[in-house]
């Protein structure tokens, strides 16, 4: 036995190779693998006619590294034939390459299938540094199985679309536009747009091909009018925009928080020290910024709502809003009662509410249309949370682009290349 490398035996059906068989296997003294192998295949094709070309001799010895076997490097070693062709003119070589690997390519597509593999969930670094592969090697990987926009052919029906932003990098203020669409209860990128201006928006959903444009429900988004303004244009009447209704409700208990700290600092100025010292643990229900008690709660507030009779209307009155959104309406009933609510909010001379009703007011259409089918933006937040994980394992990303693909790959890679990795 070489004292170099030692021979062992492999069955070719461990490879996952067609049109192959094996030499010989070594296992050298650097505990990596090399196979040599040889092609079944009968006949060369011409690269130009594709019809069977004469034997011309042999090209040069490929080393392509393959999946490990026995977790060691395994490299695949091949001499590929060599055909000319006697139809073509000027007789053309053609260097044979078979369907596992590319003429140019320094691994075999079940290898390069796996290092996406183990890219999903993890980063480009940590990939290179476990396989000891090239850091730009597994980029260009990306760019080779994973495409850089949606193809709409492969989508049947849109159903809900929802529209959000996000930040490439922390502290940065270059914005993307995140659209995804939820249907059948599963959620799917549709796009990463640079930028949120209006023309922008409105550009893709022009892109959408028309008989997907007729399966969307409806538009999700919070209140920025880019959004809006761009799905109005596009979509007309045809297609409902909802302001999600979570953003909605930030904005009125925002307004709960402003009337607290006003109140609380009068209160703290007004009572000794000791009476506004019992105070907390109602001031401490109240930081928890719900507007909605229980019977414990509320007799914890009992105290601070004599003190502040203002305060204490004011958190009725936001629970009612939100009672109104919790309730089964229609989108008719619901502007009933939302009405209702603001001519009572008018008649208790509260102002902490200006703010937000103003904001109520312009967007009243859009928001009293999360009635219809009561859908919001919640798809929309779960999935930036997983674009958030995804930038902060990444340290962000450099374009809209490398998010897309980085998404695409993260969400849909186990479907995509889980099968299709063979180990030995």
């Amino acid at each position: 036995m070489d004292a170099k490398h030692r021979t062992i035996n492999i069955p070719v059906e461990v490879l996952g190779l067609s049109d192959i068989e094996i030499e010989s296997v070594k296992v050298e003294a650097t505990h990596q693998i090399s196979i040599h192998v040889t092609s079944t295949q009968k006949e060369v094709p011409c690269r130009i006619c594709q019809r069977p070309t004469e034997a011309h001799g042999r090209g040069r010895e490929l080393t392509l590294r393959h999946l490990p076997v026995f977790g060691m490097p395994t490299y695949i070693k091949i001499t590929p034939r060599r055909g000319i062709c006697n139809h073509c003119d000027n007789h053309p070589t053609t260097t044979e390459c078979l369907d596992w690997y590319d003429a140019n390519g320094k691994y075999t597509k079940p290898y390069e299938q796996h290092l996406l593999f183990e890219l999903i969930n993890s980063t480009v670094a940590d990939v290179s540094a476990k396989e000891d592969v090239d850091y730009h090697s597994i980029e260009a990987l990306i760019d080779k199985y994973i495409e850089q926009k949606i193809d709409f052919t492969t989508i049947k029906s849109l159903g809900v679309i929802g529209l959000d932003e996000i930040s490439l990098k922390k502290g940065h203020r270059n914005f993307v536009t995140v659209v995804t669409h939820r249907h059948d209860d599963k959620v799917r990128l549709l796009a990463v747009l640079d930028g949120r201006q209006k023309m922008i928006i409105e550009a893709f959903f022009q892109q959408i091909p028309r008989r997907l444009k007729k399966t969307i429900t409806a538009i999700c988004c919070d209140l920025y009018d880019g959004y809006i303004q761009a799905a109005k244009t596009v979509f007309k009447n045809n297609v409902p925009v909802i302001a999600d209704r979570f953003h909605i409700s930030k904005l009125y208990r925002r307004s709960l928080i402003r009337l607290r700290k006003s109140e609380l600092r009068r209160l703290k100025k007004q009572l000794s020290p000791q009476a506004y010292q019992q105070l907390k643990p109602a001031i401490a229900i109240l930081k928890k910024q719900k507007d909605y008690f229980s019977e414990e709660e509320s007799k914890i507030l009992a105290s601070l709502f004599a003190y502040s009779p203002q305060l204490k209307l004011a958190y009725q009155l936001s629970h009612k809003l939100t009672m109104i959104f919790n309730s089964d309406l229609t989108k008719q009933q619901a502007r009933e009662k939302i009405m209702g609510w603001l001519a009572e909010v008018a008649s208790s001379k509260l102002t902490c509410f200006n703010r937000f009703i103003k904001t109520l007011n312009h967007y009243f259409d859009e928001i009293t249309n999360y009635f219809i089918a009561r859908n919001s933006s919640g798809f929309v937040e779960g999935f930036n949370n997983k674009i958030k994980v995804l930038k902060r394992r990444c340290y962000g990303l450099g374009s809209s682009i490398r998010l897309f693909q980085r998404i695409i790959l993260d969400t849909l890679g186990f479907e995509r290349f889980a099968s299709k990795v063979v180990y030995g």
